[in-house]
Order: C-alpha cells, then structure tokens, then sequence
C-alpha cells in the first residue's frame, strides 16, 4: 500500500458487516460494496439453495470476467488508436 492516508469504513455486503481498509475515498469504497452486494443478491435470487461461499465465489468469477473483458477490449481500442497515429 502507498503512503496516502488509510480509510477504514464498515460496509454491509449480502447481510453481512465488514470493515474496508484501503486508500480510496468512503464514497468508492461504498460504491464497491454497493456493487458487490448487488452482484451477490442477483445470483442468491438467481440460485436460491447456494450458500454465501458459492455466492460469494460466482460473483468474484463474474467480476473477474468482466475484468479480463475491459482489460481486452483496452488493448484492442490502444491498438485501433495506434493504427490511427501511424
């Protein structure tokens, strides 16, 4: 972790309390717990039976392919922007 000031906040993910540490503002780390607990409530409504640990790997596999897609299309618009340099 950098030397920037440490935000510490407690946030509410799919029923459950957890303290964040990081050096982003509370307002992101919000918003992340935001979007993890909408992802996590989507697949508990999706998959009723599935405990909190099979919810809780889906949307980390879900967050994750959508990662590598961003991170993909990235390069494919970096090369299309090299293409129009050159």
């Amino acid at each position: 972790m950098s030397d920037k000031e440490k935000t510490r906040i407690t946030v509410e993910i799919h029923g459950h309390h957890y303290t964040i540490v990081g050096t982003e503002s509370k307002s992101h780390i919000r918003m992340v717990a935001k979007l993890v607990d909408d992802k996590m409530r989507e697949i508990s409504v999706k998959n009723p039976v599935l405990d909190l640990n099979k919810i809780a790997v889906l949307t980390a596999v879900n967050a994750v392919h959508e990662y590598v897609k961003l991170q993909e299309e990235m390069e494919q618009l970096k090369k299309q922007l090299n293409q129009i340099k050159d």
